[in-house]
């Protein structure tokens, strides 16, 4: 007697594509909150340091690239039926 066992993947090309998209928006976060190098390391500068991209853009990138792998992981994939 032989009985086979279908299995179904776990995640879907799909959920793997979603997974890349967040991968890729956390690493423009990262990217955009990184500091450049300062000319003169002696002088402190308000507007690198505390720019708007690196405060409140680069944070919010990083949070929806999360948000994006949630849904990736918990998003069932298509049943072929």
């Amino acid at each position: 007697m032989s009985t086979t066992n279908k299995t179904t993947p776990l995640f879907s090309k799909e959920n793997f594509i979603l997974m890349l998209v967040g991968g890729l928006v956390i690493a423009l976060g990262m990217f955009l909150m990184s500091g450049g190098k300062s000319e003169d390391p002696t002088v402190f500068s308000n507007n690198e340091v505390y720019s708007s991209t690196r405060i409140t853009v680069a944070p919010i990138l990083i949070v929806v690239g999360l948000l994006i792998e949630v849904y990736a992981i918990f998003k069932k994939p298509k049943t072929a039926a």
